[in-house]
C-alpha cells in the first residue's frame, strides 16, 4: 500500500490484505488435512467436508477482496487500473481452486446434553466487578490458537467498542446474561467511509467461536446505509446460540465457513442476513422493520460465486415478522451473486411478504438460472407459492432428499462438531 495516499483506497486495500491473508491460511489448512496418521485415509469423510469448507473460504476471501474495491466505485476513490489488476490476479487463482473441490458429503443425527454457563477465564464488568472493563480489554487476554475454550463472561450493560477477534483466536467462548441485558454497540458505516466489512460492531475469524446470551447492535441508522451491523462471522464451525442481532442494511453478515445460528433474534431492512458461509438458522425470529423511505426490504442476500463452493443460507423452523409496522415491499431474498443459494424450509412466514416472494437484483431482469432458491413446507399467509417468481433457478417446492441437503447433519455436517458446544439442535428435518 506504500505510495498510496487515499485513506478510503487504503482502507478497502486493508480490507484485501485481511482477507487473502486468511485465503493463504486456508489452502495450508487443506495442504495439513492431506496428511494422513497411521491407519488413516489420506481422505475420509470428515476431511473431505472440512477441505471443500476451507477452499470454498478461499474463493469468499477473494472476492470479498474484490467487492471492497467495487464498493469504492460509487466514490470519487475508485481506481479502475487497480481493480483490474487485483481482479485478473485473483481470478487466476480461483480457477485453479474451484476446479479442485472434492465431492460432498452428508452425515447422520446426533444432539447435545449440556446447558450450563461454565466457568470463566476472563468477566467483564463495566463496574469494576471483573477481570475487565471492556470487551476488547479481554479480548487481548486470548492466548493464540488454543485448542482449549477460552471462556469470557460479559456482565449486563451496554459496551460500545468495536470488537475483533482476529483469525487467532481459536475456541473462544462469550456469553452474557441475556440478549436484553449484555449488549455491544458500534457505529461504524459506508457513508462515514468505512468498508462494509470492516463496520462491524463484532467480528470474529477464529475457528471454533461460541456466543449467547447477547445482543450485538450497530448504531448507525438506516441514513448510513450498509452498516454491517451487530456482526460479522467468518470462523469455521461456530455457534449463536440466544443472541440478537439489529440494525437496518447488511445486519449480520455470515461471510464464510461454517456456521449455526439457533434461538436467536434478527432484524434489519435491506440485505439484512448476508455472506457466502455455509449457514443454517434454527428456531430464529426473523424480523424486518420498515426502511427509507422508497426503499423495499430483502431479508438475504447470498453470495455463493462459485458453483463448486459448498456455501448457502440454509433457514429451518424460523419465525418471520415484522418488527412494528411494516409498509415498505419485503421480500425474502434477492441473489447477489451468480450462484446465490437460499432455501427456507418449515418456518412460518408473516402477511408482510409480497406474494412474489423474492426480487432480482437488477430490476425488470431476471436472475442467472445458475441461482438455487428454494422453499419447503412453508407454513403461515405470507408462505402461499402460487404467486411466487417464475425464475429458472427459482424451486417452489423440495423432495425431501433436496430438502435434506439443507439441514444442520447434511449442509454444515453440524453432527461432527455442535456436540462439542452446550446447546439443542435439529439434526435433520
Amino acid at each position: 500500500m506504500q505510495g498510496i495516499d487515499d485513506a478510503t483506497l487504503q482502507d478497502a486495500l486493508k480490507v484485501c490484505a485481511i482477507v487473502l491473508d486468511d485465503a493463504v491460511d486456508r489452502f495450508n489448512d487443506s495442504i495439513s488435512s492431506m496428511i494422513a496418521g497411521e491407519g488413516e485415509k489420506i481422505l475420509s469423510a470428515t476431511k473431505l467436508d472440512d477441505l471443500k469448507t476451507w477452499i470454498s473460504t478461499v474463493i469468499t476471501d477473494q472476492e470479498t477482496c474484490l467487492d471492497a474495491l467495487q464498493e469504492l466505485n460509487a466514490t470519487e476513490h475508485f481506481n479502475r487500473t487497480l481493480f483490474d489488476r487485483v481482479k485478473a490476479a485473483i481470478e487466476n487463482t480461483t480457477e485453479f481452486v474451484s476446479n479442485r473441490l472434492p465431492h460432498w458429503v452428508g452425515l447422520g443425527d446426533r444432539r447435545l446434553l449440556e446447558s450450563s454457563a461454565p466457568k470463566p477465564d476472563v468477566t467483564v464488568a463495566k463496574d469494576n466487578s471483573g477481570n475487565c472493563t471492556t470487551l476488547s480489554e479481554a479480548v487481548g487476554k486470548i492466548i493464540k490458537k488454543s485448542k482449549s475454550r477460552f471462556i469470557i463472561y460479559v456482565k449486563e450493560g451496554e459496551y460500545l467498542e468495536n470488537v475483533i477477534l482476529d483469525k487467532s483466536k481459536w475456541n473462544v467462548m462469550i456469553y452474557g446474561d441475556g440478549k436484553d441485558k449484555t449488549i455491544i454497540l458500534g457505529s461504524l458505516n459506508f457513508v462515514d467511509g468505512t468498508p462494509t466489512f470492516s463496520t462491524a460492531s463484532f467480528a470474529v475469524a477464529g475457528k471454533g467461536f461460541f456466543a449467547r446470551d447477547i445482543k450485538f447492535i450497530n448504531t448507525a441508522g438506516a441514513e448510513k446505509h450498509q452498516a454491517v451491523v451487530a456482526f460479522r462471522s467468518g470462523s469455521d464451525m461456530s455457534v449463536l446460540f440466544r443472541c440478537a442481532f439489529h440494525g437496518f442494511q447488511d445486519t449480520l453478515y455470515a461471510h464464510s465457513n461454517r456456521q449455526f445460528y439457533r434461538d436467536c433474534d434478527i432484524t434489519g431492512t435491506v440485505d439484512f442476513m448476508f455472506g457466502n458461509a455455509a449457514v443454517v438458522f434454527q428456531n430464529c425470529n426473523i424480523q424486518p422493520r420498515q426502511p427509507l423511505p422508497n426503499q423495499f426490504n430483502t431479508i438475504t442476500a447470498q453470495g455463493k460465486k462459485d458453483p463448486n463452493q459448498n456455501t448457502g443460507i440454509s433457514i429451518q423452523n424460523c419465525e418471520f415478522s415484522a418488527l412494528g409496522n411494516v409498509t415498505a415491499p419485503t421480500y425474502l431474498g434477492m441473489p447477489w451473486k451468480d450462484y446465490s443459494t437460499t432455501v427456507i424450509m418449515q418456518s412460518d412466514i408473516g402477511p408482510f411478504l409480497r406474494p412474489s416472494g423474492w426480487i432480482s437484483w437488477v430490476s425488470g431482469v431476471d436472475p442467472p438460472a445458475t441461482l438455487f432458491y428454494a422453499e419447503y413446507q412453508n407454513t403461515g399467509p405470507g408462505a402461499n407459492v402460487d404467486g411466487r417468481v417464475r425464475w429458472a433457478g427459482y424451486r417452489p417446492a423440495l423432495t425431501v432428499d433436496e430438502a435434506e441437503r439443507f439441514t444442520v447433519g447434511s449442509f454444515i455436517q453440524g453432527n461432527e462438531w455442535l456436540p462439542a458446544t452446550t446447546m439443542t439442535f435439529q439434526s435433520t428435518l
